[in-house]
């Protein structure tokens, strides 16, 4: 891409001062592409290579191990010797990618002779092509030339493809095509929600949304995309989810396209599959769109690795939503008492003391580290530190609330990547 707002006519006056390269699509899918050198520069292009479907063949003195394990995966064929001439014979395209410039010179005049396009990775203009900073949006192909200046070129090309993925840049003029969209929102903050989740959340007409998704994502809306705040929808608890299920459900048979956000992912204890079930047997369209669940990612975000060689072979998420004596509890407490690795508690800050005492009876140790991260991700996240015997005073003496994650275990103790004032005290408020 040369200027996206340019005319033909402007590009082609520009040429003189800006890049003179032609930019097109290659189809080299079972093509032969011949790649000679096999380090880290060679390595970074052959990705998009495989990708493309070529016959990508490599020839080096030696390669790195990750090109070594395409080869061995067979996506690409490697023969460790010297580059001779003649090794371009039926290439369709040729990358010089060593860090011997003779032998790249090499390369690109066997090419020039056979008439082969190649790029040459040290000097870009001694060949006869360049590779433009290219990404891959929903079956599009973006690049990106800026007259070798890669750094223009890569943040040109990285701008667009965020415009694109947040919406603000829409690529199909197309009606958004009714029905209802699973988008987990992620822990909270904002940049956490997936490309394709605040893609579809960008093209929705209604959104249903959950207490705990990012309210960030809903200001970025337009003033015609309806929002229901599903914590206000009225009835008891069974009653509100088939509300819900009839917001979109409706929604969809209205000819909308309906985003269902919730916070964390939808499938883990968000009911995600109660309205998919209810969207299908009403023959509604779903599309389901995983969510970074809170789990693993607000302890990661306070320092707190779920697993670590050596220490835990094992994680579990547990909902916090009944105590452990309550007959409708569906878990094993003295089972998981019995576990080493990480259990990570969801819901779990109203009834803390009922599962401590749960687990502190079934064996696990009074000293098992336990760390308390409320409202995880976001700017006012607040972190405790504490250990089994004692994590139940000390949420309430810290007066830690909903919403919190609870994590327990040897690695619930790591510091290493904590946030610095978490380091110098138990708690931050």
């Amino acid at each position: 891409m040369q200027n996206a707002s340019a005319t033909p006519e402007d590009q082609a006056g520009s040429n003189a001062g800006g890049d003179p390269n032609y930019l097109v699509g290659l189809d080299l899918s079972g093509r032969r592409v011949v790649v000679v050198g096999g380090g880290t520069v060679a390595q970074r292009r052959l990705g998009l290579l495989i990708a493309s479907g070529a016959e990508v063949h490599v020839i080096s003195r030696e390669a790195t191990p990750a090109v070594e394990g395409m080869a061995s995966s067979g996506l690409l064929k490697l023969e460790l010797r010297d580059y001779a001439d003649g090794d371009l014979d039926g290439a369709w395209y040729a990358m010089a990618c060593t860090n011997e410039p003779d032998t790249n010179a090499a390369v690109v005049a066997e090419a020039t002779r056979r008439r082969i396009f190649c790029v040459r990775a040290d000097t870009a203009r001694l060949g006869t092509a360049v590779t433009p900073a290219t990404a891959r949006h929903d079956g599009m192909t973006l690049g990106v030339l800026a007259g070798g200046q890669h750094r223009r070129s890569a943040a040109v090309r990285n701008a667009l493809l965020e415009a694109l993925q947040s919406g603000v840049v829409t690529d199909d003029s197309a009606p958004v095509a009714p029905g209802v969209a699973l988008i987990g929102g992620g822990p909270g903050d904002p940049d956490l929600i997936t490309v394709r989740g605040r893609r579809l959340l960008a093209r929705a007409n209604l959104v249903v949304a959950d207490r705990l998704a990012p309210p960030e994502l809903l200001a970025e809306l337009g003033p015609e995309v309806e929002v229901i705040d599903a914590a206000k929808i009225p009835y008891g608890r069974a009653m509100a989810q088939e509300a819900i299920n009839k917001a979109l459900i409706e929604g969809a048979r209205a000819g909308k396209l309906v985003v269902r956000l919730k916070g964390g992912d939808s499938y883990v204890f968000g009911r995600g599959y109660e309205e998919l079930e209810a969207c299908v047997e009403a023959g509604v369209p779903v599309t389901v769109v995983p969510g970074v669940t809170s789990a693993i990612s607000v302890p990661a975000l306070a320092g707190i690795p779920v697993t670590h060689r050596g220490v835990t072979h094992e994680f579990v998420v547990v909902s916090g939503h009944v105590a452990p004596d309550h007959p409708d509890s569906l878990v094993d407490w003295p089972a998981l008492a019995r576990l080493r690795g990480t259990i990570v508690l969801l819901m779990a800050v109203e009834r803390i003391e009922k599962f401590a005492a749960a687990l502190l009876e079934g064996g696990r140790a009074a000293e098992t580290p336990v760390t308390v991260v409320q409202e995880g991700s976001l700017r006012t996240q607040r972190i405790l530190r504490a250990d089994l015997a004692t994590v139940a005073e000390r949420v309430r003496a810290e007066a830690i609330r909903p919403p919190a994650i609870i994590v327990i275990g040897p690695t619930a103790g790591f510091t290493a990547g904590a946030p610095d004032d978490v380091r110098r005290d138990e708690s931050t408020h």
